[in-house]
């Protein structure tokens, strides 16, 4: 019996260093992986150098950091590109990290023809819910599609962009809300490519859209969505952009599986939610993923070790080579359940993108699917909260046996604090050795290109090849382009909470009126983590408490944070951080909280906060630590309540 080939396997990794992220992608190619994945730090990913001060502890915590060409040589070290398929996951910095990958490509003596891979280069969903943008949405659009126009023609086998729904889903969208912001956020690509290139040759750029989606545990809900995906690109293909060939119109998608709902708590429960998970995109045949990458088991805790990317890697491998899975067509065609449920989720996105048409299209609908995605979310916890829906060992079946993979050390990667240092020195070492008038011409050549609308592409290649930075490059851009800061989708109460709400804000109404003014929150991200989901809901339910709340996004600076609750006159500070800087982010908020005379205002803090780690916050002065276990919203608020009487009355 004709087997099918299976899906590329991916593990999406990188970290600390250059070097030691290229010895974990030769290990997991050793191992079977069959892709990779690259994970960029922050400062890479937004634009910043590894000395910037925007950058400090987050340097080597979420992903690699690429400041130059010698950092992505030393990346791909003895790794083959012309033989390797390599998906990148960058957004505003797309064009540059493509530039350095090409350069190095070129430096092996590898045919550009032959390359294969993916740059995400998806920037409205960053807007929406992960928060690494740079530019605002036109210029942003301009690079795009850059990057479109000179893939079809010098790197034909490159997917230019991957509209990418996985973090919408991470945002709390609906599968309908999933489909339709996705599909309009492709159109936008589209639109703003098409009549740039021939028109002979635009269906050559339709090809080259691919898709990385996400798949939750409501896996046949998921596996119909995909369905739905396949009909409604095919679709919009063939009605909107006249395009003919129908393997031009396939529906090309890579996944990550749902982080969202893995568990701090019973954490090796989260292996069955992957496994799960994996299965809505591999079950059907016709709407079957090109790539897999699955997180870790111990995702919820922190950084997962080799090991733990190995086991998730060995799922993939036993589904595709043990089963007998790919020697049968698809299982679902014909069966009435599946054609309905995909119906009706055809229906719901088709509404939805009629909506975002009528608003100008995906650019102009920014701050409605921002508040969109914030609103589902707040639903989706309201429902966990009340016990509406299940989560097996957070508020249902909760006992447990003490569990031998979180026992030592936690089962978790720490990245020492000692590589931040020595990137820095890397860094300011190559600067050094470098040629500085070749480096100024090259800045030079690619702002005028910019300034005059060129493609970006070929300057920043040779710009990468002078030896220009990360840092030099996102500041280049900056000065031609500006800065853009998106909605928060925060500016409405969204009345969650249940039948305990109205208890909550008879409390937050005694406490405000033993103050003599309304209680004021503070809600701040300091550093670069764009992830601002846990932020968005905890000032949306202190809103519908009754509080003030004061929350101007993401990517603020310590001083601001201190700054702002000096001025606001802030009953309570919120942090939060999920990017693993918070030690160095949080002490530098405390101090400059006692320096500025706000000492007396308590700190709260939340993310994926290690104990150890949350022990040092605590002995410099933090109130209270959140981590993922915390998801009932309305007990954060009566601590946050109790805080600031507990406050008052020692003032007094």
């Amino acid at each position: 019996m004709a087997t099918d080939r299976p899906w590329l396997f991916r593990t999406y990794a990188g970290h600390s260093t250059a070097e030691a992220s290229n010895a974990l992608y030769r290990a997991n190619l050793a191992k079977g992986q069959t892709g990779l994945s690259v994970a960029f730090d922050l400062p890479t990913q937004t634009g910043y150098d590894s000395d910037d001060l925007l950058a400090r502890g987050e340097v080597g915590k979420v992903g690699v950091p690429v400041s130059h060409i010698g950092d992505m040589r030393t990346l791909f070290a003895d790794i083959p590109l012309d033989q390797m398929n390599t998906s990148m996951t960058i957004n505003a910095t797309a064009a540059w990290l493509l530039a350095l990958y090409i350069a190095v490509a070129e430096e092996q003596g590898a045919d550009l023809a032959a390359l294969q891979g993916t740059v995400q280069n998806d920037i409205i969903k960053e807007y929406l819910s992960r928060g690494t943008y740079v530019f605002p949405p036109a210029p942003s659009l301009k690079l795009i599609g850059d990057i479109a126009r000179y893939c079809y023609t010098e790197v034909p086998k490159w997917n230019p962009m991957n509209v990418c729904s996985y973090h919408l889903q991470e945002a709390g969208a609906t599968p309908e809300q999933e489909l339709a912001f996705a599909l309009a956020t492709a159109c936008a690509v589209l639109d703003e490519v098409r009549g740039q290139v021939p028109e002979e040759d635009f269906p050559k750029v339709v090809q080259r859209i691919s898709f990385f989606v996400n798949a939750g545990i409501r896996f046949v809900t998921e596996m119909c969505k995909m369905r739905a995906f396949v009909d409604l690109w095919d679709e919009i293909c063939a009605t909107r952009y006249g395009v003919e060939d129908p393997k031009a119109r396939r529906f090309r998608y890579g996944v990550q599986v749902n982080s969202l709902g893995l568990t701090e708590q019973q954490p090796e429960n989260n292996v069955y939610r992957i496994l799960l998970e994996m299965l809505a995109v591999t079950l059907s045949k016709n709407a079957r993923a090109r790539a897999v990458q699955l997180p870790a088991w111990n995702e919820a805790l922190g950084l997962p070790r080799p090991w733990d990317q190995q086991w998730s890697l060995r799922m993939q491998q036993i589904l595709a080579y043990e089963t007998d899975l790919l020697e049968y067509g698809d299982l679902f065609d014909g069966n009435p359940a599946v054609e309905a449920r995909v119906e009706a989720l055809k229906q719901g996105a088709r509404a939805e993108l009629a909506r975002i048409d009528e608003m100008g299209g995906a650019v102009s609908a920014i701050d409605y699917m921002k508040a969109a995605l914030v609103e589902a979310n707040s639903a989706r916890l309201g429902r966990i909260e009340a016990g509406e829906t299940v989560v097996v060992g957070v508020n249902r079946y909760v006992g447990t046996e003490p569990s031998p993979l979180t026992a030592g050390e936690g089962g978790i990667l720490v990245v020492d604090p000692e590589q931040e240092a020595g990137q820095v020195a890397r860094l300011q070492a190559w600067r050094a050795e470098r040629d500085a008038a070749a480096v100024a011409a090259a800045l030079s050549a690619l702002k005028a290109a910019a300034r005059a609308g060129e493609n970006i592409m070929p300057p920043s290649i040779a710009a990468a090849k002078a030896g220009v930075t990360t840092g030099e490059w996102g500041a280049a851009m900056r000065e031609v382009f500006g800065e853009y800061r998106a909605p928060t989708g925060v500016g409405k109460a969204a009345n969650t909470g249940g039948d305990s709400l109205a208890e909550l804000r008879g409390l937050v109404e005694t406490a405000s009126r033993r103050l003599g003014r309304r209680i004021k929150f503070v809600v701040g991200k300091p550093g670069l983590d764009g992830h601002s989901n846990g932020a968005e809901q905890i000032a949306v339910r202190a809103r519908d408490c009754g509080m003030e709340v004061v929350y101007e996004g993401i990517r603020l600076t310590p001083a601001q944070i201190v700054n702002t609750a000096l001025e606001e006159g802030a009953h309570v500070v919120g942090l939060s951080i999920l990017s693993g800087s918070h030690l160095p982010l949080i002490r530098d908020v405390m101090e400059r909280m006692r320096a500025a005379g706000l000492d007396d205002v308590p700190v709260v803090a939340g993310g994926i906060i290690p104990e150890a780690d949350a022990a040092e916050l605590r002995a410099c002065g933090v109130a209270r630590i959140y981590t993922p276990k915390d998801f009932e919203l309305n007990r954060i608020m009566t601590d946050i309540v109790e805080l600031v009487l507990a406050e008052a009355t020692a003032a007094a």
